[in-house]
């Protein structure tokens, strides 16, 4: 559900059509929560027939046409509850937590290969989530931009500062990820001996 309302937040901004809005969706509410393009489509065809948003074709060129999406009330008052709800969490689902229990049974070589990647991965996240939040500072993001002109002057400070601490999660979450594959790397140093030296299993 949550890509509902992830889709419904860009759609109170102002109307987008389909293509648009898989655009709009990638660079901004995108990095908090993924869902590839196949997934737009129908979840927006599932909130036209639940009314939460209307759907009307414009012409495009001379003989294309395109889908132009609008909030409904109904939309705005669904989006509203929503977050005035409380959230409900999902059982957690993490696949290197889930292989990190189990590193007895791989190679120091292996177990070490995993933690760097894992250490590689999210050092990618933190510098892309680091240069989001500077666009942020910035007011440079084009999704905010088009958030803050819609909204009362009064509102904008709140508006960014709510956006940047959503980001600054996103960048403690990665920094934690981080640091938890290092001291996974400690972890098999005390275990194996150093990666330099003599590695087997015990």
């Amino acid at each position: 559900m949550s890509l509902r309302y992830a889709l419904l937040a860009l759609l109170r901004v102002g109307p987008l059509s389909g293509y648009d809005l898989q655009k709009q969706f990638q660079v901004s509410v995108g990095h908090l929560w993924h869902a590839p393009d196949s997934q737009i489509y129908p979840e927006l065809r599932k909130m036209e027939n639940d009314g939460l948003v209307v759907g009307e074709d414009q012409t495009r060129g001379e003989r294309g046409t395109r889908r132009v999406y609008h909030l409904t009330d109904e939309g705005e008052q669904d989006y509203v509850r929503w977050m005035e709800s409380p959230l409900s969490y999902a059982r957690v689902r993490e696949p290197a937590n889930l292989k990190a229990a189990y590193l007895e049974a791989a190679s120091p070589d292996a177990a070490r290969a995993f933690l760097h990647e894992h250490i590689r991965h999210w050092s990618g996240e933190v510098e892309q989530w680091e240069a989001e939040l500077a666009r942020i500072d910035a007011r440079a993001n084009p999704m905010l931009m088009r958030r803050l002109e819609s909204i009362d002057q009064r509102d904008h400070d709140r508006t960014v500062a709510f956006k940047r601490f959503g980001y600054e999660g996103l960048v403690d979450r990665a920094r934690s990820e981080i640091d938890w594959a290092e001291r996974g790397l400690a972890l098999i140093d005390e275990l194996y001996g150093p990666e330099n030296g003599t590695a087997g299993h015990a």
